[in-house]
């Protein structure tokens, strides 16, 4: 390896999601590697393993393996392709012309062509397949095949609909009927276009006068204009109904800019534009096309999990446990495999489906791997031990992830584990000396903070009398005095919460002392008119009420118990992680606490962001009024190209491969040439 080769394979092995060094390396390897196609390979089967959906790059490597290689491992970088970016219009269009330059036999090539438009034949900007598919049959003058596809063109919205309208119009006026009919539409006498294979007219979804007319046979006394034109009519009546859902989905479709993957982020108003074309798609209530939508949409927010928990959830929601499985896999196993928020909803989906150990496993990838989620998965994770009736393993989860933190320095997490791990072997076991214990013992490793010592007011008016408040008192006045760490808005919040509490659970004398330490610590430096709404709001407000109101505002930055994950955080539909907890009271202090006056205001998830991490912003996915089954998934053919399971990192040589025979010994540069992009990025 050159040097330069030997640094930026020492940035990926650090972070192999470094798009820009991905590119770099890609780069140079291609420099000086020249016709060493295994340094090539090497290359982009790591990169693409990273990024599958950027279909340049497989067209890329394609081209080395028909400059350098074999036919045979072009194939077969191609069969990667089309499973890596299945529902990428551009792929197809690469593979087929691929095939068009290669191979002599046209059933061949024209069964490619089938196979993508079973998967993207009904995507809004499929035209360029369609197009290729068009210009292949036109070379070969099969006027027949070439009016069955502008026939099934018709059939759905499509960008450049009045363009193959007006195409057909003049092919049917240059060409006899005889030419244009299809043998099974000759074979039944008649002008709509038949199925193949049971040779039944196919109505579709027409206007019912013209699908009359697709079932009547052509009278022997009807002259070819007539003919002509009622063969005309039926294809218009298509095209006229294809016009109608256009005039609905023509705003989603023109407000998406980006239909490619790329890195960069998406803006907020095309990735609203998403949620609100899958909303109109599923209350359609058609099975195939919510999937192709959301199929197009993982192209585009592949990087975002909120897309993919929704795909699981409505694919759930339809019954389609298979399509449902399969795009947790995808997303958890390449696309968004490092956000800890993927995991944790994989780990509650697939213990309310069952998986017990599938469940633990995804917990355990966040606890080992990915560090900003520790804290919510180890919550997560002790909860469903707990359910299981397994409390030491729970305990033994906090213990261990406690041990690790102190061995970092400066750990965010270590303070609200202990916090929360103190309160969590309370509620469980009913056991207040120990919970206090964990607390106490969690001073002598971790700062004072305004999370840390929110958590613990909050947790001390949830244990049994008598309360420690001399205890409090102490930390609060360490954390607040003038010379100590930390933002004079967190004193001052922390002060006004403690202040709080000792109104509900203290005398008269100790809190008049600390409303007069309040006031001369922070009211001196706050605009009197401030000060007057804050009076008139804590008039209004109860005591309970107020208690609450002190933790129901944003999380501070170091928040990461009372509000963990904020962005991510109520984006799922009630149901998964809501649900109130269901440990029975062990001990009569237990059953106590659970009855304290404050537990409604402080429930395990009011209090905690991260016991309620899956919302209520989706609303319960529509379920289409009609689930066909998985096999008739596709356009043309119905039952040829089920939908394909996504290949985890390991591209064996696909069968299909096999049926590509070139006809002759193709030139070295036969796939060489590359059209242009369709969608305005030069490899995505």
């Amino acid at each position: 390896m050159s040097a330069e080769e030997e640094r930026l394979w020492s940035i990926l092995r650090a972070n192999s999601l470094d798009f820009n060094a991905w590119t770099a390396l890609i780069e140079e390897t291609e420099k000086v590697a020249e016709n060493n196609i295994l340094k090539i390979r090497k290359v982009y089967d790591a990169f693409l393993a990273e990024f599958p959906l950027c279909y340049g790059y497989w067209k890329k490597y394609a081209d080395h393996e028909a400059r350098i290689g074999s036919m045979d491992k072009v194939v077969e970088v191609y069969e990667r392709a089309v499973q890596g970016v299945t529902y990428s219009v551009d792929i197809w269009v690469l593979y087929c012309a691929f095939a068009i330059e290669t191979y002599g036999d046209p059933e061949t090539i024209r069964r490619l062509f089938e196979r993508g438009l079973a998967y993207v034949g009904t995507d809004y900007l499929s035209f360029p397949l369609w197009d290729k598919y068009i210009e292949y049959e036109y070379m070969h003058q099969e006027w027949s095949r070439l009016a069955a596809i502008y026939t099934r063109i018709f059939e759905n919205p499509n960008q450049q609909l009045d363009r193959y309208f007006n195409s057909f119009k003049e092919l049917a006026g240059s060409r006899p009927l005889s030419e244009l009919r299809t043998a099974e539409e000759a074979a039944a006498n008649v002008s709509g276009p038949v199925s193949e294979a049971d040779g039944q007219v196919n109505e579709r979804e027409v206007h019912p006068d013209a699908a009359e007319q697709m079932q009547k046979p052509l009278t022997a006394g009807s002259t070819d204009a007539e003919e002509l034109e009622k063969y005309v009519a039926i294809r218009e009546e298509l095209y006229k109904k294809a016009k109608e859902l256009d005039s609905k989905i023509i705003g989603f479709e023109t407000a998406i800019r980006r239909p490619y993957f790329h890195v960069r982020p998406l803006n907020v108003a095309e990735l609203e534009n998403w949620q609100n074309y899958l909303d109109f798609i599923e209350r359609e209530g058609d099975f195939n096309k919510v999937v192709k939508l959301y199929e197009r949409c993982l192209i585009a927010c592949a990087n975002y999990p909120e897309y993919w928990i929704r795909y699981v959830l409505c694919m759930e929601a339809s019954g389609s446990m298979d399509l449902a499985n399969n795009a947790l896999v995808r997303a958890t196993q390449v696309f968004v495999k490092r956000q800890p928020e993927i995991h944790l909803f994989a780990a509650r989906f697939k213990e309310q489906n069952g998986d017990i150990e599938g469940a633990q496993a995804a917990f355990h990838l966040v606890h080992s791997e990915i560090s900003p989620g520790l804290l919510e998965a180890i919550i997560k994770h002790a909860n469903m031990e707990c359910r299981l009736g397994k409390l030491e393993d729970a305990f033994s989860l906090y213990e261990q992830a406690i041990a690790i933190e102190k061995g970092k320095e400066h750990s965010q997490t270590l303070p609200m584990l202990y916090a929360q791990y103190s309160r969590f072997s309370y509620l469980v076991s009913g056991n207040a000396k120990k919970a206090r214990e964990i607390l106490t013992g969690a001073l002598d490793h971790v700062h004072l903070s305004k999370p840390f010592l929110e958590a613990l007011i909050h947790f001390e008016t949830i244990l049994p009398p008598p309360r420690q408040i001399d205890y409090l008192q102490s930390l609060v006045d360490k954390f607040i005095s003038p010379n100590s760490d930390g933002s004079a808005a967190d004193k001052e919040d922390l002060s006004s919460i403690f202040l709080e509490f000792l109104s509900l659970f203290d005398d008269v004398q100790s809190i008049k002392e600390a409303e007069d330490r309040h006031a001369k610590l922070f009211l001196p430096h706050r605009p009197m008119l401030e000060l007057r709404k804050r009076h008139a709001e804590e008039f209004l407000s109860s005591d309970k009420t107020k208690l609450v109101k002190s933790y129901s505002g944003a999380p501070s930055p170091g928040q990461s118990l009372m509000g963990a994950y904020p962005n991510a955080q109520n984006q799922w539909p009630a149901g998964y992680g809501a649900q109130p907890q269901t440990w029975p009271p062990t001990t009569q202090a237990q059953a106590q606490a659970q009855a304290q006056p404050w537990t409604s205001g402080y429930s395990q998830q009011a209090a905690y962001g991260a016991y309620s991490s899956y919302g209520s912003n989706y609303a319960a996915p529509q379920v289409p009024t009609s689930v066909p089954q998985i096999a008739s998934y596709g356009a043309y053919p119905a039952t040829t190209y089920p939908m394909q399971s996504f290949p985890q990192q390991s591209y064996a040589q696909p069968a299909a491969a096999t049926t590509l025979t070139p006809a002759q010994q193709p030139p070295p540069a036969a796939a060489a040439a590359a059209p242009q992009a369709y969608y305005g990025g030069p490899y995505y």
